[in-house]
């Protein structure tokens, strides 16, 4: 049952989380998806992935290219666009006042 909370709590808020990902740095979708699995968001299946380079993309948020590959088929890398940029960090202040409510709802506050 965690782990379908989890995936639940994941999918609303995966655009963002991959935006900052490709913060930090041009990446293809397996690398955007284990760097998110490292860092403890558990794994995220390119099909739920994928979607979400492709929406992203269509609002023009990031860009994508194709790089050859020495160890097989071209990769779709992809990089964060100016309004990417901008998105994220808009909705970084909006998830901290609503993860700051959360917490607060479930008696975070209370425990420290």
């Amino acid at each position: 049952m965690a782990d379908d909370r989890r995936a639940q709590w994941l999918r609303g808020v995966l655009d963002l989380c991959v935006l900052a990902e490709l913060e930090r740095g041009e990446s293809y979708g397996y690398g955007v998806a284990r760097a998110l699995e490292e860092l403890g968001l558990g794994p995220v299946p390119g099909g739920t992935l994928y979607p979400v380079l492709g929406r992203l993309e269509r609002a023009e948020l990031i860009r994508s290219r194709w790089v050859e590959s020495a160890s097989g088929p071209p990769r779709k890398y992809y990089a964060m666009t100016p309004p990417g940029v901008e998105l994220l960090a808009r909705e970084r202040g909006e998830w901290a006042v609503f993860a700051g409510r959360v917490g607060t709802a479930l008696g975070a506050e209370a425990a420290r």
